[in-house]
Order: structure tokens, then sequence, then C-alpha cells
């Protein structure tokens, strides 16, 4: 890092903007095999958390490799970056005030803790969305899986690059089994449970 940077204090605290919108801040980080159905819970949860009056933003795998990370191939290195740098856009949006929902792959356990690292205990909100391979396989929405078996997908991750599940994830939904709502009850359930939220509706 150039010595010549200095970081700039805001006169505005994390503090202050979360009393204004009336909730914590904090990251939602949904990982899980390609078709584990990640993108589609981070948005329903979003959804069920701005119904509710929250500031939220869900940063989508594949819409962040359109601008921000559009430079970056998916080798190990590369993956660890694209992770890096949405980990430190996330960490912003924390400091903002605002709920980061995001939604990657995150194949590797150090990207992810490393993420965890960057903000305050508390901050970091693991969800394993735990499908198994075959059931991702027969989604397929994308026809990832298909490409990935002919070959013509290098280092797709379940296939010919690992996958490492979350050993102590804060939250694991069975997104291979349960349904979409029952999925999204789940992490706002937990989320009120531990004073992050304050449901302004019984469900």
């Amino acid at each position: 890092m150039n010595t010549h940077i200095v970081w700039h204090q805001s006169t505005v605290t994390r503090g202050q903007r979360e009393r204004q919108n009336g909730h914590k801040s904090f990251i939602l980080w949904f990982t899980g095999l390609s078709g584990a159905g990640k993108s589609t819970l981070a948005h329903r949860v979003e959804q069920l958390l701005f119904e509710q009056g929250c500031r939220t933003y869900v940063f989508d795998g594949d819409n962040v490799r359109h601008g921000l990370c559009s430079d970056l191939g998916f080798s190990a290195e590369d993956r660890c970056e694209n992770i890096r740098r949405i980990g430190e856009m996330s960490k912003l949006f924390v400091d903002a005030g605002v709920i980061a929902l995001t939604a990657f792959i995150s194949p590797f356990r150090r990207d992810r803790d490393l993420v965890r690292a960057l903000v305050e205990p508390g901050d970091f909100v693991e969800i394993f969305c735990d499908a198994p391979l075959e059931v991702c396989e027969q989604r397929d929405v994308k026809g990832l899986y298909r490409k990935a078996r002919a070959g013509e997908i290098p280092e797709f991750t379940g296939i010919s690059s690992p996958y490492e599940k979350p050993l102590a994830p804060e939250i694991t939904v069975r997104t291979g089994e349960d349904g979409l709502d029952e999925c999204a009850g789940q992490i706002l359930e937990y989320l009120e449970k531990n004073g992050k939220i304050n449901l302004k509706t019984t469900r």
C-alpha cells in the first residue's frame, strides 16, 4: 500500500447510520455450489428485509463479474482476488449502515475467512446453501455442469476444482431439500434471535 494514502474518517458514523436505518448492518455471505440456490435465496431474503424497511443490497457473483471483476478469470488466484474485492466492497457497505447480501460460490475457506477477518466480530454471517452435487447438476439451469463434464469449462467447482464446505457456518440451509421460503424464514429467524433485525410483523 502507498504510504502516502491516509484513511479519511467520516463525520457520520456507522452507528448513526444504523440508528437512522433502525437496524444493524452486516454481511450475509451465501456460499455453496453452482445451482445450490444462493442467488435465488439471497434475493428472496433481501425482498423480505426490504419489506421490513431494511437498507439492503445483493452482490451477485455473475453481476459483479460484469463490472468490478470483469478482468478476472476463474483460476485459483483470480477466484481469491474476486472474493477479496467483494469482501472490501461489502465492508464499505457495512460501514454505510447497509445489509450486504453476497451470493458467491467462494469455494475456498481461506478466502471466506479473510472476508470475515475484514469486519468486526458478528458482522459476517456465513450461510451455507447445502445442496448435493447431484441435485445441483439436475438443476443445471445455466448448462454449466454439462459443459464442465464435457471439458468445455476448466477449473469448475465441484467437477474439476474443489469446494471446501464451511466448518462452522452461522447458518446452514438445506437448499437441496427445503423450499425457498422455509430457508429464507430460517435466516430471518436467526437474524431476529441474534438482535440484528426487529421484525415488524409476524410471519
